[in-house]
């Protein structure tokens, strides 16, 4: 899909956003937020037996025409169209994720963008971590978008390597080479994370979105709601409850009835 023929005004207003701007460092950390506070991160066309589709038609019709979110080939799939609508130089990168302690495959794409000489890597798509705001790519640097402190380090294996301040600690995320990726790299990492037996998205279900008051994530029947630094946790039941839960938290409708979704693992 072209830019111009990138549904930018519908987008910009499933976002939030009233008007695009000239391609600078203020808009871009604008759409970031506009971004990550309206369309959440969630896994449920896999957990419906659905797959996913990363095709440019496809990422525009689920997350900007219907009530829906997706994971991070889509999130940031659609960032990357609309950053390019917008007039921005930005390109795919892809991460190996060390949440684990264990590094994956480049499992996970986020966006390059550049403004003059300076670069920042966005996200909008890694779940209850994502990053609130564009990250300058200047290793060292500690920076701070309201309660997140994060940073990127060089990683001689692995390129720069992105970290969060949890609990006192500096924990790895993920990290990238920067190199160039190709659409067949995006679509080999998207069919490999979407069905893989054992991998989290599944076997799990989950969904998260920033909020005003903080972030709000549903992890199975797990809900956990913070709202200006205080944690609310919860259960959410099966069968209808749980997909009026989806609507009133997430803003996700799902088309489908909750006997689809399949059923978790003992």
């Amino acid at each position: 899909m072209s830019p111009g023929q990138f549904p930018l005004d519908q987008y910009l207003d499933r976002v939030g956003l009233a008007a695009s701007a000239s391609p600078t460092e203020d808009f871009l950390a604008d759409i970031q937020r506009a971004q990550v506070t309206h369309l959440p991160f969630e896994n449920f066309d896999i957990c419906l037996g659905r797959g996913v589709d990363v095709s440019a038609d496809a990422i525009v019709r689920k997350l900007v025409h219907q009530p829906r979110g997706g994971y991070c080939f889509e999130l940031n799939g659609l960032l990357l169209m609309a950053l390019h609508a917008c007039g921005f130089r930005a390109r795919a990168i892809l991460a190996r994720v060390h949440l684990s302690g264990t590094p994956t495959g480049r499992s996970h794409q986020l966006a390059l963008v550049s403004l003059g000489k300076q670069q920042w890597l966005v996200d909008t798509g890694f779940g209850a971590n994502t990053p609130r705001a564009p990250i300058r790519l200047e290793p060292g640097l500690t920076q701070q978008h309201g309660d997140q402190s994060l940073r990127l380090l060089e990683a001689p294996q692995f390129g720069v390597m992105l970290q969060s301040r949890i609990d006192g600690q500096w924990v790895d995320l993920y990290s990238s080479d920067l190199s160039t990726v190709c659409a067949g790299d995006i679509q080999i990492a998207n069919h490999f994370t979407s069905t893989w037996p054992g991998l989290h998205f599944t076997t799990s279900r989950m969904a998260s979105l920033v909020t005003q008051e903080g972030l709000v994530t549903l992890s199975n029947f797990n809900l956990r709601e913070h709202r200006h630094g205080i944690l609310h946790e919860s259960t959410v039941a099966a069968g209808e409850d749980y997909l009026s839960a989806l609507s009133q938290h997430f803003g996700i409708e799902l088309d489908a009835e909750y006997e689809a979704l399949a059923p978790l693992p003992p």
